[in-house]
């Protein structure tokens, strides 16, 4: 299990995730299936991952509150200290936009997280679900105070990944959003960002150009009925992940088994699921 770590230090096994997060970008494609909780991490983790991301929408959801940023900053620092004792992979956090407007806001935010034994943390540009966007600049000041956040906690090798929702709200003029994500992956990058995610954008013949002209590797997210990670691998994404998908999965495996045994009284639903004996194991470490 990982201990909290005070202000100002980490432990030689915290680096080395922050390192093998690093290089499991560089050397290939990282699939990142989505945590929400310990329990998913564990079981994420017992299917063959490498890494964890967290979904701030179904951390949110497992606590009770609606995704868009409406979780505070302790809610979600203990929820990645859970997740982060759980396993022994890295673990990159979504942090939302950072829990506050000012570069100040964010380099506490990443203190806390580097603190709960995060190895990476994801940053985002929207103020709010559906827009509007930070202005180029506060947003690579904001991404620049984590860089020295991370740095000033003990963790500079902290993997910042830089989320752009330019696609995901739609933002401008359809033409001109390819080069509003390439300017703004140069400021990110020019910053101190690792990683540039950008949601909404599956479109293979744009994300072969993105991931041609960005100075920074690019994350995508996959969905149902889009491409799949060979396809995303094949025009140059490096790091794939999937929102809310798995714990939307969750929810629906829940929703449906529960509507049957309070319908027709039977369990069918519950068929292949995994044993007590193999979930209870994941946590007898």
């Amino acid at each position: 299990m990982s201990a909290s770590l005070p202000t100002g230090t980490t432990t030689p096994e915290l680096r080395e995730r922050a390192l093998r997060l690093r290089a499991l970008v560089a050397d290939g494609v990282l699939v990142l299936p989505n945590a929400w909780d310990a329990g998913s991490a564990a079981v994420i983790a017992s299917a063959g991952a490498t890494a964890i991301a967290t979904t701030s929408g179904g951390v949110s959801w497992s606590l009770g509150h609606g995704d868009g940023q409406r979780l505070g900053r302790a809610d979600m620092v203990e929820a990645a200290r859970r997740i982060t004792a759980a396993v022994e992979l890295p673990v990159t956090v979504d942090a939302e936009g950072g829990y506050g407007p000012a570069p100040a806001d964010v380099a506490d935010t990443v203190r806390a997280l580097v603190g709960a034994g995060a190895a990476g943390v994801n940053l985002e540009d929207s103020t709010a679900a559906g827009g509007p966007l930070l202005p180029v600049a506060e947003q690579a000041a904001r991404l620049r105070a984590a860089r020295e956040a991370a740095a000033g906690a003990g963790l500079p090798e902290l993997v910042v990944n830089a989320r752009t929702d330019v696609f995901l709200f739609g933002i401008g003029p359809s033409e001109g959003r390819l080069d509003d994500v390439l300017a703004r992956a140069e400021a990110y990058a020019q910053a101190g960002a690792d990683g540039l995610f950008v949601p909404g954008l599956l479109d293979l013949d744009v994300l072969a150009r993105l991931c041609a002209a960005s100075p920074l590797p690019v994350n995508a997210m996959a969905g149902p009925g889009g491409p799949t990670v060979a396809e995303l691998a094949a025009v140059g994404v490096r790091r794939i992940s999937v929102g809310t998908g798995l714990a939307q999965a969750a929810y629906t495996a829940a929703h449906r088994a529960a509507a049957e045994l309070l319908g027709a009284g039977t369990l069918a639903e519950l068929d292949g699921a995994l044993g007590y004996g193999d979930l209870d194991a994941l946590y007898r470490r």
